[in-house]
């Protein structure tokens, strides 16, 4: 199978994490006899330096002309002082908006060597393994006007969504958990919020069409602290913007570190932008610390959700644990007795285990 991937590395570690991607894709090609190709695109602080822009149009239209999308970490000190049409984050919400990527799916597993990694009671994050899915394109971050006012004393962001941007996201939460555990918690603040009480709404009407899934209403609030106290009862979480925003960085403590964490953006057909949750650490960029299993576990969602590759995407989340497992890590993780290495030796020790696993596999093939 032929794919063409732009790779948009950004600013602090990010080059660093995207060339740990892209070292994973080129092994899986090989291993499965695929073509991928690769263009890398300017995005963030760096297109602003480079470009005047954190989104140049050119890195749209490449994107847009692409199979599917990986993005490295964007921001820094550099650029805090920026005005907001120059500051790097706005390249982000831009190319989602750009490429109508509506739903962002983070999901969440702790492994076992890493619970008490969590600043959790390990009897806490034991067995918790859950979805957060994030409207993407709507809400407080682009709603109109966002404006000051009265000599910039007094100042106005407006939270809008239409009822198709509510429908296809609460669509994307069930259609998740019929193919996991049939758990849909859709979480709102639907006791102030007008735009909450749509949300809830739209949900009763939708689960008609999903008598296999189990749906319970959270407030924003109780969902926030249920996720400390009781992390393993979500199975699936469908919210709106802010609130995933906020749930998704909160729920990032269950497995002890950013660098752990992979996430996808999808639109309404199979593209994809991949990216890991870990921001740009700039204080770290350079300097072989990176964690690169967040961006090697988004190529992995990039193989399942945008090319249809299930195997292959399994083959790379095996690494992964087997590399956690035997106590290979970065040293933003610590494993009792483990081994500390960079980012490339890392990223090297996973691709030889997928590799291992492909020669097993090969001889278990001969018994059969």
């Amino acid at each position: 199978m032929k794919k063409h991937i732009v790779m948009m590395p950004g600013d602090g570690i990010g080059p660093e994490v995207t060339a740990s991607a892209q070292q994973v894709l080129e092994a899986v090609a090989e291993e499965f006899s695929h073509r991928f190709t690769f263009e890398e695109q300017p995005i963030g602080g760096t297109a602003v330096d480079n470009h005047g822009s954190p989104l140049p149009a050119s890195t749209t239209e490449a994107c847009k002309a692409a199979d599917a999308v990986f993005l490295g970490a964007v921001g820094g000190p550099k650029w805090d002082q920026n005005p907001a049409h120059l500051r790097p984050e706005r390249g982000l919400l831009d190319i989602r908006k750009n490429l109508e990527l509506f739903a962002n799916l983070r999901p969440v597993k702790g492994f076992s060597s890493l619970l008490h990694a969590s600043p959790l009671k390990e009897e806490v994050v034991q067995n918790s393994d859950f979805m957060i899915i994030r409207e993407l394109t709507g809400g407080l971050y682009f709603g109109e006007p966002k404006e000051r006012r009265n000599n910039g004393n007094s100042v106005v962001d407006t939270l809008a969504y239409d009822r198709h941007e509510i429908e296809r996201i609460v669509r994307r939460g069930f259609e998740a958990a019929r193919l996991r555990r049939g758990h849909l918690t859709s979480v709102d603040k639907a006791n102030v919020l007008e735009s909450s009480r749509l949300w809830r709404e739209i949900v009763e009407e939708m689960k008609s069409e999903y008598p296999d899934v189990t749906v319970e209403h959270e407030l924003v609030d109780a969902a926030a602290m249920k996720l400390i106290t009781n992390p393993s009862h979500f199975d699936v979480i469908v919210t709106e913007n802010m609130f995933g925003d906020i749930l998704s960085d909160e729920a990032s403590v269950i497995t002890g570190s950013l660098g752990m964490l992979p996430s996808a953006s999808l639109n309404e057909e199979a593209f994809g932008l991949y990216e890991p949750v870990h921001g740009s650490a700039p204080d770290i960029a350079g300097q072989g610390k990176a964690n690169p299993i967040a961006s090697i576990l988004s190529t992995a969602l990039m193989l399942r959700h945008s090319f249809g590759m299930d195997q292959e995407a399994q083959r790379i989340e095996s690494a992964v644990s087997q590399a956690v497992e035997q106590g290979y890590h970065t040293a933003d993780v610590n494993i009792p007795d483990g081994q500390v290495v960079n980012t490339k030796e890392l990223t090297e020790r996973i691709i030889d285990l997928m590799k291992a696993d492909s020669t097993t596999t090969n001889i278990m093939n001969c018994y059969v």
